[in-house]
């Protein structure tokens, strides 16, 4: 059943993919009203995180973030498929980078980068980064259900240089790149919720106390590497920029920060944009269901 809904699925994301963008954003206008309009995909969980997190705002703001979000909704879902087809030159027109110093900085000192990200804008355009440093390129995912679009995932992700690592393969990776000398940039999109039985810390997130992802922080101070947060903003629809945010100072030693330190500042870099611009945040999840259910123990 699986390979089936693959084979059928998979020639329509390809010929989506294929389309000019003037037509291809006329398709995300109309999956916008199908999304918010007529299914009313996950509207109430969305509705709830935004009144949730922002409770000063009026209901009349809240209806006004919520059809922004439906539309970038859109575009992100097609701009993701997109990435099955569209050129490196393309993509580096409509990805861009505003600091790449600061990663090439790092590479002269021989160490390596973890790479803190979150849902917000377009995070699947971060494909483009391995064909512009020097340093390999690895995004930590969650293996999916379906073997097949797995494997999709990660020959769209792989397209420009970079390689995909597991989540529970990470650690093995990461130690055997850096006892070979082999140094990588690791990107973590970290500000989703953890399974509750799972999670070592809870921290507040737009007011909020809620368990928290750590591995990324535990991994660049087991291994010494550089943290950073990739901050990246919408110019304009299909056009996105990105600069990279350093989560500490020249002065700092990484593994002598405090535990949950770096994740903190990554989750106030991530509540930062979400207040600018509420509409360019992943609302669907339901990042606050473990709201009040902190274990006594922690």
């Amino acid at each position: 059943m699986k390979f089936l809904t693959y084979i059928i699925v998979y020639p329509l994301l390809w010929l989506i993919s294929k389309l000019p963008f003037t037509l291809f954003y006329f398709v995300s206008d109309c999956l916008y009203v199908l999304l918010y309009h007529i299914v009313g995909y996950r509207r109430k969980t969305v509705r709830a995180n935004i009144q949730m997190t922002m409770p000063e705002l009026s209901d009349k703001k809240v209806r006004e973030i919520e059809k922004k979000f439906y539309r970038h909704l859109g575009d992100i879902f097609l701009e993701t498929i997109k990435s099955m087809t569209i050129s490196e030159k393309e993509l580096q027109k409509r990805y861009h980078f505003t600091n790449l110093d600061l990663v090439h900085k790092v590479e002269k000192q021989g160490k390596s980068v973890t790479l803190f990200c979150s849902h917000y804008a377009n995070w699947e355009w971060m494909i483009i980064l391995d064909s512009l440093i020097n340093l390999q390129g690895f995004a930590v995912y969650k293996q999916i259900n379906n073997p097949y679009f797995d494997k999709l995932i990660g020959r769209i992700r792989t397209r420009f240089g970079s390689k995909v690592v597991e989540m529970r393969e990470t650690i093995r990776v990461i130690r055997k790149n850096e006892i070979q000398g082999d140094r990588g940039l690791y990107a973590f999109i970290s500000d989703q919720s953890p399974m509750i039985g799972k999670s070592n810390c809870w921290q507040e997130f737009m007011g909020i106390e809620v368990p928290i992802f750590t591995g990324g922080e535990a991994l660049c101070k087991k291994f010494d590497m550089v943290p950073m947060y990739l901050h990246v903003s919408q110019v304009k629809r299909g056009y996105y920029q990105c600069t990279f945010i350093p989560l500490t100072t020249d002065q700092e030693v990484v593994s002598e920060i405090p535990n949950y330190e770096l994740s903190s500042r990554f989750l106030r870099e991530v509540e930062k944009q979400i207040k600018q611009a509420p509409e360019f945040y992943f609302w669907t999840h339901k990042r606050w269901k473990h709201q009040g259910k902190k274990p006594k123990n922690l």
